[in-house]
């Protein structure tokens, strides 16, 4: 199993970013996925989840409104559309299969300005 996620990177406050995670190793349409952040000092938070159809989304309230998780089974692969950027968006962002707890090596967001 191997999750590489991208698309991270430096953005001002109120702008977008989108992240990918690219899934290989197992077939990744039997299987929920999540989003989980971890910033400078704090605990790993859960972000997003999205089931195996991506019909079913559940988020942060933190990122409510701001964030959309999906998913296209055909390219193994998740996405995490950030729009409203803060800086308290800012942190490493992981991929994660809950299924046994799979996870990414992460990619930096910095929102500042």
């Amino acid at each position: 199993v191997q999750l590489v996620e991208s698309g991270g990177g430096l953005v001002q406050p109120g702008g977008s970013l989108r992240l990918s995670c690219a899934a290989s190793g197992f077939t990744f349409s039997w299987y929920d996925m999540r989003w989980y952040r971890q910033a400078p000092g704090k605990e790993r938070e859960l972000v997003a989840t999205i089931t195996t159809t991506g019909v079913g989304t559940n988020y942060a309230d933190s990122v409510k409104g701001r964030f959309t998780i999906s998913r296209d089974n055909a390219k193994k692969t998740v996405y995490l559309q950030m729009n409203s950027l803060k800086p308290e968006d800012t942190a490493v962002y992981y991929c994660n299969r809950p299924t046994n707890n799979y996870w990414g090596q992460g990619t930096q967001v910095t929102v500042s300005s």
